[in-house]
């Protein structure tokens, strides 16, 4: 999961995960208005959150790929575990990011 500061550079990066094969989907959801403390202030910003599916042996080079693109200096960067999920679907996100 990660936040980007607008939809253009939200879009480009999910393009780029998903075209690199370092995720299967990425789901660009609305517009959120985050409120979170920076350098000792408190900030208030408009976000548009990611969440990217991807496998845990790709993170490191999908952790790469969002900061090389990424315009925050210190980017939210969450890896969540999957507990369970429908086994096909599971597959498929094996079989879309299974990489080179």
């Amino acid at each position: 999961m990660t936040t980007l500061p607008d939809e253009a550079s939200a879009r480009a990066l999910a393009q780029a995960l998903v075209e690199s094969g370092l995720a299967a989907c990425v789901n660009v959801l609305g517009a959120c208005r985050s409120i979170y403390r920076w350098q000792g202030a408190v900030e208030e910003s408009n976000e548009v959150p990611l969440l990217i599916k991807t496998r845990t042996e790709r993170y490191a080079e999908l952790e790469s790929l969002i900061l090389s693109m990424h315009p925050y200096q210190v980017p939210e960067i969450i890896a969540l575990p999957v507990e369970r999920g429908l086994p096909a679907y599971l597959a498929w996100l094996d079989e879309a990011t299974a990489g080179p």
